[in-house]
Formats: C-alpha cells, structure tokens, sequence
C-alpha cells in the first residue's frame, strides 16, 4: 500500500470522497494520492477487489475538494502503464514514480 500526500489510511480516502463507508470493504488499496496544486488538486485511488483491478480518478479547483466523485472503474495493469501523473499537483512525482513501479512489480510476477 501506498499513500502519498493527504492520504494516509483508507479512512481517509472515504473522507475526502465522502464515499460510502464500505467503498473499500474487501479491498487491498494498492496506491492512493491526493495533491494539491494552485488552486486544484488531483487524486487517484488504485484497488483490487474479487480478483478485478480498480481506479477512482478525481480533481477540482478551489472551490470544491474530491465529494462526490468515487466512482470507481474496472482498469487493467496496460492501462495503468501508460498513464502520466506528473503535474502541478504535491506529490504527483512520487505517484507517477509509485504507480509505474506498482506495474512493473506486476509484470514480474505475471507467467
């Protein structure tokens, strides 16, 4: 598991989210980020669940934060590969690095 910025637990994911309290029953998060950037913030939330791999992708502007926005979505590894989270938002070095890293694990394990 990994947590970067203003996630630290999946409590804090529902929070920020404001997503069902059992959103992440049954779930092993894999990597979660939520940053702020100037005026913004970007998140994303990886899982695996009942052998399916699973993204929630959120961002706003000042005027709002990530509520109502968990809407999780079945992803595949490919996918994630080639996904660039380097931006403006603290922290997206770290998540883009993570998440690369989290793919390449996977590939190594995979036969």
């Amino acid at each position: 598991m990994v947590y970067i910025e203003e996630f630290n637990s999946e409590s804090d994911i529902i929070k920020q989210y404001a997503a069902p309290a059992d959103a992440l029953s049954g779930a092993t998060v894999l990597l979660a980020w939520y940053g702020y950037g100037d005026y913004c913030g970007d998140s994303l939330v990886i899982f695996e669940r009942d052998g399916k791999l699973w993204e929630v992708n959120g961002s706003h502007c000042s005027c709002f934060e990530l509520e109502g926005q968990w809407c999780p979505e079945e992803t595949t590894w490919e996918s994630l590969a080639k996904r660039n989270l380097t931006g403006e938002c603290a922290g997206s070095l770290e998540a883009d690095k993570s998440l690369h890293e989290l793919v390449i694990a996977h590939q190594k394990k995979e036969p």
